[in-house]
């Protein structure tokens, strides 16, 4: 019989292919359709297009790694399998962390205009060269999370008796030696500049508003929705990444499996609430997926 955590991991993966995988596709089909009629995408559409199509991989390896959980866990103990899977997920998650990060450096260069140096950078690059840095980043975070390889295949967890204490001892020091490092550049690093640019975006548009509200010169108030959408795609963006933040240092401490099997279903289902959060922040692809459901729903009654 199974357990209760195992049927919540079930469910979570079942759920989580029916949701991600349509709507992603949908954010993914809805950018092709607009470089297909515009030739180009602004550097917003790039970066909700890298993530639906990230997003459908992670489902994908998340959804199958639970179900392979549920009814035989035995696979998961062949070390092909495992390795395939737990670097799939370190890879593709930590290069949706960086995607977070290069949408808020872009939010927030856009929004706050400042005249520093390193911004005025930052701003020129994510305009200009945006598709060439996700391809460096997605290199970059390949590296990070290969050693995860080496680390299963030299460690095997099938030792021998009297070898299997030290082996273990070997084993804790060298996880210890790449899961700091690895969740350092692939997770901390980018959630932090990400928070970075959330404050700086909010403090900048607190300022705004105040001078705005202290202008006796009658002048009309600024529309600030477009703003406030970015800085609640973010917010919204960085909550969904603390449940992996959480995940990982309660694997490394071993703390709660409770927790940890909390944390892996909000991650299994993390996918569909990013897609909701894409959906919510871009008035084009509600556009254009409304339309085309319109259009197939019309054409049904036609028939």
């Amino acid at each position: 019989m199974m357990s209760l955590d195992s049927i919540s991991i079930l469910v979570s993966s079942v759920l989580g292919l029916g949701l991600a995988i349509p709507s992603n596709t949908c954010i993914v089909m809805g950018n092709l359709d607009i470089i297909r009629k515009k030739g180009k995408l602004s550097p917003t559409d790039v970066i909700f297009l890298a993530k639906g199509m990230v997003n459908i991989l992670l489902q994908c390896v998340m959804s199958i790694g639970g179900m392979i959980f549920v009814f035989s866990q035995e696979i998961l103990f062949i070390r092909q399998v495992f390795v395939f899977v737990d670097t799939s997920i370190y890879f593709l998650t930590y290069f949706n962390f960086w995607l977070t990060f290069w949408l808020s450096a872009h939010y927030c260069t856009s929004i706050t205009n400042l005249s520093y140096g390193f911004f005025i950078w930052l701003k020129r690059i994510v305009s200009n060269f945006l598709s060439q840095l996700l391809f460096l980043t997605a290199l970059g975070v390949f590296i990070v999370s290969a050693p995860w390889l080496w680390i299963v295949f030299e460690e095997s967890p099938f030792q021998s008796s009297e070898n299997r204490t030290e082996a273990s001892v070997i084993g804790f020091h060298e996880l210890f030696s790449y899961f700091v490092p690895a969740n350092t550049l692939g997770c901390i690093l980018p959630f932090c500049l990400s928070l970075l640019c959330l404050v700086l975006t909010f403090l900048f548009l607190l300022r705004h508003v105040w001078r705005v509200k202290n202008n006796d010169s009658g002048s009309t108030r600024p529309n600030l929705q477009a703003h406030v959408t970015a800085l609640r795609t973010i917010f919204f963006l960085l909550l969904i990444s603390t449940f992996f933040c959480m995940s990982q240092v309660d694997i490394f401490f071993q703390n709660s499996p409770t927790f940890l099997t909390v944390c892996r279903n909000l991650q299994i289902l993390s996918p569909s609430v990013e897609a909701a959060i894409i959906f919510q922040a871009s008035n084009k692809l509600r556009w254009i997926i409304l339309r085309r459901f319109w259009r197939k729903s019309r054409r049904n009654t036609e028939t």
